[in-house]
Parts: C-alpha cells; structure tokens; sequence
C-alpha cells in the first residue's frame, strides 16, 4: 500500500491551497482517510479525518477554514485551505486505515509529507 500526497507550498496569509493524496496498492477496504500536521518543534496533530460514509472529524483549529473530501471510487482525499495562517505552517501528512484483507485488522498507512508555508 502506497500513500502519494501532492500539493502544498507557499502562500501567504489569507491564501488557499489544496493537498491531494491517492491510496494506491492491493487492499479490501479504506475506513478513514485524513490528514496530520506537524510543525517545527511540536508533536504531530491531527487536522481532518474522512470515513467511507462520509463522516468528517476537524481540529478545531481549523474548523470553518479547511474542507475534506474522498472519492471513494479513486481512493483519493482532498484537503482544501482556505483562509490561512502563519500558524498553519507545518509539514502535511496524509493517512489511511486500511485493511488490507476482510479478515486483517485495520493498519495505520501513512503518505510522504509536503510542507505548506504561510508566511508574513
């Protein structure tokens, strides 16, 4: 199983971005996909979460700003940005919850990370 994120960037307070990540590989079901951050010097945190029903979870620091969304028929999830912050400088990390056989357990998959800059 592969995670291939994309996007990402500088930009600059009050701009937009989109992260992408596609699930690629041999597996039976993805349960959640979502997306981790983690800034220079701080833990890794969640900031949104998607299940395959739809069902969203966000940080609440960026609850009103940013948008997740899954095509489930591409094994694909979508972060859009919107109304930046300097705090939202960090290094973007896709996940999924994959179980890769009907009678495995969930894993925890976990994509490349790409930096989002908002800078001053």
């Amino acid at each position: 199983v592969q995670l291939q994120a994309s996007g990402g960037g500088l930009v600059q307070p009050g701009g937009s971005l989109r992260l992408s990540c596609a699930a690629s590989g041999t597996f039976s079901s993805i349960v959640k996909m979502g997306w981790y951050r983690q800034a220079p010097g701080k833990q890794r945190e969640l900031v949104a979460t998607v299940t395959s029903g739809g069902s969203t979870n966000y940080a609440d620091s960026v609850k009103g700003r940013f948008t997740i969304s899954r095509e489930n028929a591409k094994n694909t999830v979508s972060l859009q940005m919107n109304s930046l912050r300097p705090e939202d400088t960090a290094v973007y990390y896709c996940n999924s919850r994959i179980r890769r056989r009907l009678d495995w357990p969930v894993s925890h998959y976990w994509g490349q990370g790409t930096e989002v800059t908002v800078f001053s």
